[in-house]
């Protein structure tokens, strides 16, 4: 469908979900942490769902074929919002999923208080910090470092938005965990469900999703066996090729 493209962009596919998404080498393209997120988050069936900082609406894509609920996209970058918008009526997904192109400290201007079911979230993993290094691209550089949003942000507008018993999922970085959990607690969100990613079974852990319940118990966290991305060889294992490809 080449009237949706515009210039310098190109349609990549999640082969396991049949999804279609609109690119570009220019702005930011979904990575596997997107993937990631997709899979590890329990989606409700039905219902509200909210993609915090969705890019090009990658995450929102994915899940919809595996829910009925609504899902908002909420992205700040224009560029980005109309790409996820333009992939929304490419995969014909107007009845399902929507873009907002809105900053998410702001968020509940639009979307009312106590009214959503679930939240998704890729944030900025890098603290912004005055001799941090950046990358020239400023797409790129808003999406990794917290220049415009901080973890605290996230947590604030997400306890606001979410029902009682909601829950939100993240995939950051693990040298984060502790902020990210100090900042769940402060926002009435309780972590539920931690799992650790690493690039291969000899590397550290390089990835973390994590979810948590809003006003819920606060024991009960339960840590999800490892996931490994790369076998020795490095080609992606089994479970990360299923995601990616779907069963054969």
């Amino acid at each position: 469908m080449p009237s949706l493209l515009h210039e310098g962009e190109r349609i990549d596919q999640l082969v396991a979900s049949g999804v279609q998404i609109i690119q570009s080498p220019d702005v930011f393209s979904f990575s596997l942490d997107a993937v990631l997120l997709a899979n590890f988050a329990s989606i409700p069936k039905r219902g509200t769902i909210v993609d915090f900082c969705s890019g090009n609406g990658a995450i929102a894509l994915f899940m919809a074929p595996r829910t009925t609920a609504s899902i908002i996209g909420v992205e700040l970058q224009e560029r980005l919002a109309d790409m996820g918008k333009r992939s929304i009526l490419l995969n014909n997904f107007e009845n399902q999923v929507s873009m907002e192109q809105l900053d998410i400290k702001d968020v509940h201007a639009k979307i009312k208080s106590d009214s959503v079911d679930f939240i998704t979230c890729n944030p900025p993993y890098f603290k912004e910090q005055p001799n941090s290094k950046k990358n020239p691209n400023p797409y790129y550089a808003i999406a990794r470092h917290e220049i415009h949003l901080q973890l605290d942000d996230v947590f604030r507008s997400a306890s606001k938005l979410l029902k009682m018993n909601g829950k939100i999922a993240m995939v950051h970085r693990p040298e984060r965990l502790m902020d990210i959990l100090d900042s769940m607690r402060k926002h009435r969100i309780a972590p539920k469900r931690i799992q650790f990613i690493y690039p291969k079974e000899s590397k550290e852990a390089n990835t973390i999703l994590i979810e948590g319940i809003k006003d819920g118990k606060t024991d009960g966290l339960k840590i999800l066996p490892p996931l490994y991305v790369y076998g020795e060889d490095n080609h992606y294992l089994p479970q990360i090729k299923e995601m990616l490809h779907g069963t054969k």
